[in-house]
């Protein structure tokens, strides 16, 4: 069972009243949306969608807590125990307020797959560097598309020089992302596992909460 901190950190999928995915929010906005009678609870259960508003959702909790108490990620309080939903619905409005990608070390690394840029390998954060493609010295300025992730024995052999001065090669060119990064990190973890349906990048642009 997940501590309490690993709880609210946990995040939630938002659908619009079409099914169509949004974004994701933290659990504190979930629950605020559903307790306001905003949204209502999507649950895949047997292959197919179920929906609960906050009332018939706590109760289905009750039973859940008796028997898939593992199943679950729990918000407790004195009075009652709900699990946290993995996806919400809204009921009144099909839009939430865009969010900008935030331009961070965090996000360009989730970008980038912890996969250096030049030689194509992935290293741990902790042996990772950011690189700008054209160098400050060169008027390269710091933007998404100007930085990108290098591992400290390209980032040397690079030194102040541009791709073609140095003689390499960017596995890619990098963008700013439409969407988090993050996202694509956290649907490899199994609580997010029944996102993956609702998410067609072809159609839809999902962005997380920081």
């Amino acid at each position: 069972m997940n501590g309490e901190s690993s709880t609210l950190n946990a995040h939630v999928l938002v659908l619009n009243k079409h099914y169509m995915a949004l974004r994701a929010v933290n659990v504190r906005r979930a629950f605020s949306l559903l307790f306001r009678d905003l949204a209502e609870v999507v649950s895949i259960e047997d292959g197919s969608y179920a929906t609960y508003n906050i009332s018939t959702w706590m109760e289905l909790s009750e039973y859940r807590a008796k028997f898939e108490p593992d199943g679950h990620d729990w918000v407790r309080t004195v009075r009652f125990q709900i699990a946290v939903p993995r996806v919400i619905r809204l009921l009144f409005y099909d839009r939430l307020p865009r969010q900008e990608v935030k331009f961070n070390r965090r996000n360009i690394f989730a970008r980038d797959e912890n996969r250096c840029q030049y030689c194509g390998k992935r290293f741990p954060t902790s042996e990772l560097s950011l690189d700008h493609v054209v160098p400050r010295s060169q008027g390269g300025a710091s933007t998404w598309e100007n930085i990108v992730c290098a591992c400290l024995t390209c980032n040397i052999r690079k030194g102040g020089r541009t791709p073609q001065q140095a003689h390499l090669k960017l596995v890619r060119h990098p963008v700013k992302p439409k969407r988090s990064p993050m996202l694509s990190v956290r649907l490899g973890q199994d609580r997010y596992a029944s996102w993956k349906q609702f998410l067609d990048h072809a159609y839809w642009s999902v962005e997380l909460k920081e």
